[in-house]
């Protein structure tokens, strides 16, 4: 009897998976800041179903769910870049970081060491994130690696894409002079380039294949990913201007901190600029004109921005670091976009906007994400709702009750 029920019950799980797989959802009432060229819809509806958004203010709702949005704000999920979720747990313990390799080099693939079940990940949801470019760090090579893109879920096969930009490093951040590190880049494209033009030839058709760094410098050549160059000094900034020009290569500018000095040629050149917002005080001789202002004077000269903040374990404060670019002169559509559509643009996402067709990476706010009060009250990455509980939340509802607990955590 057991043997004939078997089949029936695997098929009835696998009815009621597929079930919940197909959930059509709908948030009515609401406000949603769609981070696209139609701007804040108020009194709107967004459905999803399947993991895509299907429609906006459809004419009439049905839906397995629905959710009533009235007084609350849905935005996309934010997407943080230049982290290291999955790759450094603790700063001070070596044996939790893998972010670099010894000898750092063009094809270093840290997705191999990342671990989907850091407690850094449901902490960083707290702050609507549901997307993240991680990326490799080194002193000693001016390659870092290879950066790659997650969904912030904690599931094991949230890693999306293992080579979504090579990151490298200049200035005063590498090793060697800042002028090796340059020269060393442009040497590298050079012979590329010189190959890739020589394919042709009947001497290169007996040719072995190419190694992983020949297929890492063509892919950038060809402009299929991105450079995020660490850099500062405006000097830099112009060489790696110059570089874009004669090479192609689609360079995204990490750091920044002089960009507004150069923010006309970065426009002209169409470079992005990822910014650490509250780096307001020179670190360093790179960063002497560092400020709270750089990311709305890059918007206003009409340079795509990027919002990011650097410490993994306070991530979910990228909304409240957009915040403040706000009160220093950028446009909230501007720092909202900053944070989503941009960085699924320039990073080729299918995520970062609430448009028909975009992945269903959606967050409810209890009100304007920029404030500090706000809270997530839902979260959705893929359309799949994510739970926003942390480490800390349960460490605080273990302890916050004297019953069931050992005689040492309730003696007076």
């Amino acid at each position: 009897m057991m043997k004939l029920l078997k089949p029936s019950l695997i098929a009835l799980s696998l009815l009621t998976s597929c079930s919940v797989l197909a959930e059509k959802i709908a948030i009515t009432n609401t406000t949603i800041y769609t981070a696209t060229d139609n701007g804040v819809l108020t009194n709107a509806s967004v459905v999803f179903e399947n993991g895509k958004i299907i429609s906006i203010n459809p004419l009439s709702i049905k839906a397995d769910k629905i959710i009533d949005g009235t007084g609350k704000i849905v935005t996309p999920g934010l997407i943080s870049t230049m982290n290291q979720f999955g790759l450094v747990e603790v700063n001070a313990v070596s044996g939790t970081r893998d972010a670099s390799a010894k000898k750092g080099s063009i094809n270093f693939d840290p997705s191999y060491a990342y671990n989907a079940e850091t407690s850094l990940i449901p902490f960083a949801r707290k702050g609507g994130i549901t997307r993240s470019l991680i990326t490799p760090s080194s002193r000693d090579s001016v390659f870092a690696g290879q950066a790659f893109t997650i969904l912030m879920n904690s599931s094991f096969d949230s890693v999306i894409d293992t080579k979504s930009a090579v990151v490298a490093s200049f200035g005063g951040e590498s090793k060697d002079s800042r002028a090796s590190s340059l020269i060393e880049l442009i040497e590298k494209l050079k012979e590329q380039r010189d190959k890739l033009s020589n394919a042709d030839d009947e001497s290169s058709k007996k040719a072995k294949a190419p190694t992983d760094e020949e297929e890492a410098l063509t892919a950038l050549l060809n402009g299929e990913k991105p450079l995020v160059a660490s850099a500062s000094r405006s000097s830099d900034l112009l060489h790696l201007i110059k570089i874009k020009e004669e090479y192609g290569v689609h360079i995204v500018i990490a750091g920044g901190e002089d960009a507004a000095r150069v923010k006309s040629q970065l426009a002209e050149a169409e470079i992005p600029v990822m910014i650490k917002v509250v780096a307001n005080l020179p670190g360093s001789f790179d960063s002497l004109h560092a400020s709270l202002t750089t990311a709305g004077e890059l918007e206003k000269a009409g340079v795509k921005v990027i919002l990011f903040s650097p410490d993994s374990h306070m991530a979910k404060n990228l909304r409240l670091d957009a915040g403040n670019a706000i009160s220093y002169g950028m446009t909230p559509q501007g720092a909202l976009e900053a944070m989503t559509s941009n960085v699924a643009e320039v990073f080729n996402m299918d995520s970062g906007e609430i448009a028909v067709g975009r992945a269903a990476d959606l967050v409810l706010w209890t009100a304007d994400p920029f404030e500090i009060s706000s809270k997530v009250e839902s979260l959705w990455i893929n359309g799949e709702k994510v739970t926003t509980e942390s480490r800390q939340d349960k460490l605080r509802d273990r302890y916050i009750s004297k019953d069931n607990k050992p005689r040492g955590y309730i003696k007076p």
